[in-house]
């Protein structure tokens, strides 16, 4: 029971509590480029998300056969190969989907989402919570670029997945400046939303660190002292 609430707990973790792209802002480059339509967003955030769990998985097994000193470089090889066969698989069997990527596809292995998570969970924890935690991961940031590529391509393009709803579109949502407009209000949605529904932090039981404490034990320990 608790290795199943550890699992979802990553889940949940990239999803929405350090969404990469709402919350930790990472991945900026390819949110902001292939946006211009949910399909597109959709499909980079897919082919990361089986970049990163799978390197994140691989990652793990080998975390205690690769010396610190080479860590990151063999980090790249291990992305790079599986960006490869990622690579491979969609020029196989969805062109249109990789020549609309792009370059942005060969660009995963650079991604600091996979190289972060690589370095700050994989090569600390055992592989079943590593492979969960580069799909929530993913998740979140498949998430994000389809909804972020939805609004573009409806307010820029005023259709979306070959339906057309208006003919009057709004050319700039369409373009560059659209997505950092885009990007900026859901982030402001999403900050509000967690505002709204946000708990009161917990209070921390006194440890004598009065400089990084929560509660006020200084303050009615000064309060005492004056009484007395």
């Amino acid at each position: 029971m608790k290795k199943n609430n550890v699992l979802m707990e990553r889940l949940y973790n990239g999803i929405v509590k350090e969404n990469p792209t709402f919350v930790m802002m990472l991945g900026m480059c390819p949110t902001l480029a292939v946006t211009t339509s949910c399909i597109n967003g959709i499909g980079m955030g897919l082919s990361t998300l089986v970049v990163l769990a799978l390197s994140n998985l691989m990652i793990s097994l080998l975390r205690k056969f690769i010396p610190d000193g080479v860590r990151v470089p063999a980090y790249i090889v291990v992305v790079a190969s599986f960006v490869t066969i990622v690579q491979f698989m969609l020029e196989a069997y969805v062109p249109a989907l990789n020549d609309a990527l792009g370059i942005y596809i060969p660009l995963i292995v650079v991604n600091c989402i996979i190289l972060g998570r690589a370095e700050s969970y994989a090569s600390k924890n055992p592989p079943l919570a590593s492979l969960f935690d580069g799909l929530g991961m993913g998740l979140g940031f498949t998430l994000a670029l389809g909804i972020l590529g939805a609004v573009r391509e409806i307010i820029g393009s005023g259709a979306i997945f070959g339906y057309q709803f208006w003919d009057t579109p709004v050319g700039i949502f369409a373009l560059a400046p659209g997505a950092f407009f885009v990007l900026a209000i859901l982030v402001i949605i999403q900050n509000k939303m967690k505002i709204k529904n946000g708990k009161k932090p917990e209070e921390k039981s006194c440890d004598g660190n009065c400089a990084g404490c929560m509660t006020k034990c200084e303050e009615i320990n000064k309060e005492e002292q004056g009484g007395n």
